[in-house]
């Protein structure tokens, strides 16, 4: 061989290690774990809780008032059958007072009913010894007492009543007291008109649906 021509490598020569330092087998480093929930995730979840209960607060809000609302309606139509009711007894004359009186025994239930003739005797008394025309006008219109789901539970105990010379019929569901406060005013033939005040408390009870009238008292 010259010593112009080049050498080639020894063929297999692997005493150099063509990977070596290359680095290519040295374990790469784990990512660093993060939080399991981020700032933004927890204030997403706070927010979803506070939605959930301002829905819940706002169903019992409206549920609340709906129930108020059905409630007042009921007693706007317990007030109105008390006073319809009255309005036929301070309207009460000499001249209709045989009408007037079936007009009112029909709007009642009860003991109020089977005792008509002996629970309105004093009203009837004054009316046949006026012997005129009289006038009545409805003053004033309140609640007294709200009773709820009388007798509704075998056992149950009911709640006290302010009036005591009639009893509730057992089938009511509710009875609510009225006091209504009226003026009649009677004009005699040949002499001034007189005026007659009535105070009165009537309960109002719900039959099967319909209000009807199962106590009267006169109130002093």
């Amino acid at each position: 061989m010259s010593d112009g021509e080049p050498t080639e490598p020894p063929i297999g020569d692997e005493s150099a290690d063509p990977d070596e330092g290359s680095g290519t087998d040295a374990p790469e480093p784990e990512p660093a774990a993060g939080p399991m929930f981020s700032p933004y995730g927890i204030a997403s979840a706070v927010l979803g809780l506070l939605s959930v209960a301002a829905v819940v607060l706002g169903a019992v809000i409206w549920s609340a008032h709906r129930d108020d609302a059905g409630d007042r309606t009921y007693l706007s139509h317990v007030m109105e059958t008390a006073a319809v009711w009255t309005n036929v007894l301070i309207n009460m004359n000499s001249g209709n007072i045989d009408a007037s009186l079936q007009r009112l025994h029909d709007g009642t239930v009860g003991e109020l009913n089977a005792d008509f003739d002996a629970a309105v005797q004093p009203y009837r008394q004054v009316v046949q010894k006026l012997q005129s025309q009289s006038t009545g006008r409805i003053e004033a219109v309140a609640i007294e007492t709200v009773h709820h789901d009388l007798d509704g539970q075998p056992g149950a105990t009911r709640p006290p009543r302010d009036v005591v010379n009639t009893k509730v019929p057992p089938f009511a569901t509710r009875t609510d007291s009225v006091l209504l406060v009226a003026t009649s005013v009677s004009e005699n033939a040949g002499g001034k008109p007189t005026t007659v005040r009535w105070n009165l408390r009537l309960d109002v009870s719900d039959v099967d649906g319909k209000l009807m009238v199962s106590g009267l008292s006169s109130i002093k």
